[in-house]
Order: structure tokens, then C-alpha cells, then sequence
């Protein structure tokens, strides 16, 4: 029994079996179609109300019958059985649609996708006539033939509208040649999307401004996801934005800007379409299905990150865990996907070869890590209590990712940790002593820094959750120390984030000291607007090394001030 692919949900068994019948139709090699297939396929469709789609091979055979468009019925790249991206596919596709219409961007797009040696779109009539022992007649009003070009720009040629005496009469032969000739000629590849897990992810950003966001929070995230996305070693080719109310609860963003997504992809060779929010699995699918190129949410770009920085075993193991727990609500519905492992974007990591297990398998391993994070706790509150035995007051240094913490630890410090223009370039927590020498006394004062891992807007719940070995540096610390890019325009918005993190947490110390770094990089009104906003700031450049006797006078009164006050409460 031949099988019948696409949307048979709802069809009656007689409908199945006359689409089956059409995989004993053999069509002539050198015809694109023939006058009578063509009327069987119009009179199926016409008959069950949906659009139906034959793949024919060279030989003329049927090599697959669905029932959908072009875009939601393509053929996987591995079914195909040409793979040479030089060379078109050897099959065509014969399509129906009821509108009088050429085919529109997501049939061609999804032609180029498959590099279909060409389309056949027929427009039907609503009705026809069956002739008893010839078959059906007159479901089909024009006819239109759509192959691919070698160009940069429009990638395809679509006939105007032909009758099926026009259509049937050319050598189909003779086309394929020619056409396949061009694309030799040009050297420009028939394919023209990248397979994921290639060497570089070349990706293509989708923002969705909604309400509940302002035009200035929206750039800014997307500006910080082009950072995101480059930390993690992808390259951003374009940023397709639309602006909704809400999410599509299928989809995220509508249909025509899907179909905007999936042409932009096909122009430009991305192998991967990354979202400015969290997206469920089930709207993965439905988008994957559609543009048919891996689709990942902002998440999961951090924890790829997460997971190439990863060093240290604790690091690891934390990062490890924050996959599972991405992993496990997001395994119903994920279906193939869930074996898109590879080199790529939300592909790596130490938990990657989990996740083809079962639930139960993933949760067993959760629960597993959880036990080595609670002992990796037990360990960190071993550490501190013997730094606390010495009597040597801590600072953690705090603040949004790519700030400039490690840079000033290693400063003040010459604690050597790896810095880099990246976001969230440290993930271990590293802490040194300092030693601060009172100008006036000349005291020696002895202060343990703890650099942390980075802040992020909207920092992922499951990174909150595994790191919070990590961040428990924050809350056993005397006081903090927040570090703030002010050369980076939404530094005000990153001291809001970094706060929303922070009153997050269970419990904090209770003398705080912001440090605005990179004041070389302003202009004097920037610097003046921090200045007056923050009164009690301190100003200092770690790289230029400006500022940095006053911060170091200033971090000893913070753990003067610290020794009297009380730790705040829970918050």
C-alpha cells in the first residue's frame, strides 16, 4: 500500500484510495505532464477540497502523492535523490490550487528548497465533468511552469498562464538540459540553503515587538541577541522584526512573515532562524515544518554559549543541568528534533547526548546532577566558612554580562582571568585578595573580590536554577560591587536588570557600591547624566586604569559600612 502523506486527517477511505491510484500513473519522460494526469489530480482535489501534490521522478514515475501546498508537503533533503548542490533534484512537483493565481513565494521557495527540477501549479475550475472509460475533464482552468534561475535575486522563472495542450507539447527533456546548463555555465549552485550543522551558523533573526514592549527595549534586544548570537559563534546575515499584539499561539509571528522568513532564509543561505523570545516546541515544530530550517529561541542561544565557556568541571555540570531542564517540558511534541544534534547552535554542550533519551532517562540524569550541585554547594559553603575563619571580608563583583568584571578583577587583582568583547566570556566564579593600603595610615587592608558570572536581561530560569552554586557567592558576600557598562547606550536598562536578578535571590548584603566602567569610551553628557543619577557612583576605566585608587578607598569604606549593617531579609 503506497503511502499518502500531508493533511489526510478528515478524509474519507474512498478518497485515499483514488489518491493511492495515482502511484500506478506513469507519466512520459518528456513531458513535464500530460493532459490526463492532469485532470485526475484537478478531479481529486477538486473532489476532497484541498490542494494535492504529485512528485514525479526523470522516469516519470509518481515518487510520492500528498495532500497540502508545495511548502507544507516538501520532501526531506535525504529523500531526495539527487544531493549535489550543483545539480537540480530529478524531481518535479505537480501541484493544485483552487485560486486563479500564480504559484506564490512559499511554493517557489519551497521548489528552490528541494532544487525541484520544476514546478507545475495548476489553477482549477470548481467543477468538471467524469467521461465514462477517458477519465475527468475541465477541472482545470491554466496552468503555470516555475523553474529555477541562476540568479542572486529572484531565483526562479514563472511561465504566464498556459493551457494544458501548451503545457504537454513542450519537450520536458530538452528544458531540464537547458536549465542544468545555465546553472553549469554560471557557476551559481541550484541550491541555495546550507544544511545545519555545517561549519558556521549563518543565521537570520526574528524580533517580535508585541505591547507589552517599548520601541527602545525592542531594539535594544535585538541588538543584544546579534551579540549573542556572535558570542556563539554564528554570523547574523539580516533581522526579519514584525510588530503583534500578542504571540501567534502556533507560529509566534503570522503566516505571511513566514513566508517573508523562509524567502529571506532561501536569499541569503541561512541554516538557522533564531527568535528574540523563549518559543514552545510545539511552535518550533509548526515553524520548522513551514520554513523548514532548524528554528531556536533566545534560551537556547545562552545555553550554547554557556556551554562552549564551560571549563571547569562545576561549570560543566551546571551547564549540563540547565540543558536537561530546558530540555525535559520542551521533549512533547519536539519530535524529529530532538535528534538535531550536530556542531551548531543549540546543538552543543555536555548534555547533548542526552537528549534522545526517554523522559524518565532525563529525569533520572536530572535528578543525578542535582545531587553533585548540592554537594558542589556543600563544597563553595566550605570555602567561604574558611575564608570567613580568616576574618577577610568579601565583595562579590556583580553586573551585566560583558561589563568589564573580569577585566577588573584581573586590574586590581592580576588574577589572569580570560576576558574578551563577548558576552558571558566567564562562567567560573574566580576570587583573589586584594590588598588596599590607606593613603593617610598607611593601614594595610586585606579584601577578598569574587568575580561572578554575568546578568542578562531576562536570564533564563533554568540557568538561574544550576547556577545557583555559583550565585550563591553573591549572598554569602559582605557587600557588592556592581560593575556597569556606561559606554553601552541601554546601560540603564542593564542596571534594572542586573537589580531584577538580584532581588531574585534570597537574600543579599546590605551595602551595595556601583562602578561605572569604560568612561573613556563616553561622551561628557553621558558621563554628566550617570553623574547626577548616581551621586554615589564611582567613575573608573579598568582598561586605562582610571579611577581605580578611588574605588579601591571607596571598597574599603563598603566594608566598613557593611560590618555595621545588618544583611537584608529575605526579598
Amino acid at each position: 500500500m503506497e503511502t499518502i502523506y500531508g493533511h489526510i486527517q478528515g478524509l474519507k477511505s474512498s478518497h485515499i484510495k483514488q489518491l493511492e491510484r495515482l502511484y500506478e500513473h506513469r507519466e512520459p519522460s518528456d513531458r513535464a505532464i500530460t493532459a490526463e494526469f492532469a485532470q485526475r489530480l484537478a478531479a481529486v482535489s477538486t473532489e476532497i477540497h484541498h490542494p494535492v501534490c504529485a512528485y514525479v521522478n526523470r522516469r516519470g514515475q509518481v515518487f510520492r502523492v500528498a495532500v497540502g501546498t508545495p511548502s507544507q508537503t516538501q520532501i526531506a533533503p535525504q529523500q531526495l535523490p539527487r544531493h549535489s548542490a550543483e545539480r537540480l533534484s530529478g524531481i518535479r512537483c505537480i501541484a493544485t490550487q483552487i485560486k486563479s493565481d500564480p504559484p506564490d513565494t512559499a511554493a517557489l521557495t519551497a521548489m528552490a528548497r528541494q532544487r525541484l527540477d520544476a514546478l507545475v501549479v495548476l489553477n482549477l475550475t470548481k467543477e468538471g465533468v467524469e467521461r465514462p472509460g477517458k477519465g475527468a475533464t475541465g477541472y482545470v482552468k491554466e496552468a503555470f511552469l516555475a523553474h529555477l534561475i541562476p540568479d542572486t535575486e529572484t531565483s526562479w522563472s514563472v511561465s504566464p498562464p498556459l493551457s494544458l495542450d501548451d503545457l504537454s507539447e513542450q519537450d520536458f527533456g530538452d528544458l531540464i538540459d537547458e536549465w542544468e546548463s545555465d546553472f553549469s555555465q554560471s557557476g551559481y549552485g541550484a541550491f541555495q540553503f546550507e544544511e545545519a550543522g555545517t561549519d558556521e551558523d549563518k543565521v537570520l533573526l526574528v524580533g517580535l515587538m508585541t505591547d507589552d514592549i517599548s520601541v527602545q527595549r525592542f531594539q535594544d534586544g535585538l541588538e543584544e541577541l546579534t551579540r549573542l548570537v556572535e558570542s556563539a559563534k554564528g554570523t547574523v546575515l539580516d533581522t526579519i522584526q514584525q510588530k503583534r499584539s500578542r504571540p501567534h499561539p502556533q507560529t509566534v509571528v503570522g503566516e505571511g512573515k513566514i513566508e517573508e522568513i523562509a524567502l529571506q532564509a532561501h536569499k541569503l543561505k541561512a541554516n538557522l532562524i533564531v527568535f528574540d523570545r523563549d518559543i514552545s516546541a510545539s511552535q518550533v515544530r509548526n515553524l520548522e515544518a513551514q520554513i523548514h530550517i532548524p528554528v531556536v529561541d533566545r534560551t537556547e542561544v545562552i545555553l550554547d554559549i554557556f556551554a562552549q565557556r564551560a571549563q571547569s568541571q562545576a561549570g560543566k555540570l551546571q551547564v549540563e543541568l540547565a540543558q536537561l531542564e530546558y530540555m525535559l517540558p520542551r521533549l512533547r511534541g519536539r519530535g524529529q528534533q530532538m535528534s538535531r544534534l550536530g556542531a551548531g547552535i543549540g546543538t552543543r554542550g555536555p548534555g547533548e547526548t542526552k537528549l534522545e533519551t526517554e523522559r524518565r532517562v532525563i529525569q533520572r540524569r536530572i535528578a543525578q546532577l542535582q545531587q553533585e550541585v548540592n554537594q558542589l554547594q556543600a563544597h563553595r559553603a566550605r570555602l567561604r566558612q574558611q575564608r570567613q575563619q580568616q576574618e577577610i571580608p568579601t565583595i562579590a563583583v556583580v553586573g551585566y554580562t560583558n561589563a568589564g568584571k573580569s577585566t577588573l578583577l584581573n586590574v586590581l587583582t592580576h588574577a589572569e582571568v580570560y576576558t574578551a568583547d563577548q558576552l558571558f566570556a566567564t562562567l567560573d566564579p574566580t576570587t583573589r585578595k586584594l590588598v588596599i593600603t590607606d593613603p593617610e595610615t598607611q593601614e594595610r587592608q586585606s579584601v577578598l573580590l569574587t568575580d561572578t558570572v554575568g546578568f542578562i536581561h531576562e536570564l533564563p530560569p533554568p540557568l538561574m536554577d544550576a547556577f545557583r552554586a555559583t550565585l550563591e557567592e553573591v549572598t554569602e558576600a559582605d557587600a557588592l560591587l556592581h560593575v556597569v557598562d556606561l559606554s553601552h547606550p541601554a546601560w540603564t536598562s542593564h542596571i534594572h536588570s542586573v537589580d531584577e536578578v538580584l532581588g531574585e535571590m534570597p537574600a543579599l548584603p546590605g551595602k551595595a557600591l556601583i562602578a561605572f566602567n569604560k568612561i573613556d569610551q563616553v561622551d561628557s553628557e553621558t558621563l554628566a547624566q550617570a553623574q547626577q543619577t548616581y551621586p554615589e557612583a564611582v567613575f573608573i576605566s579598568a582598561t586605562q586604569r582610571l579611577g581605580l585608587e578611588t574605588l579601591r578607598q571607596r571598597m574599603i569604606q563598603l566594608i566598613d559600612e557593611a560590618a555595621s549593617a545588618p544583611v537584608l531579609a529575605e526579598m
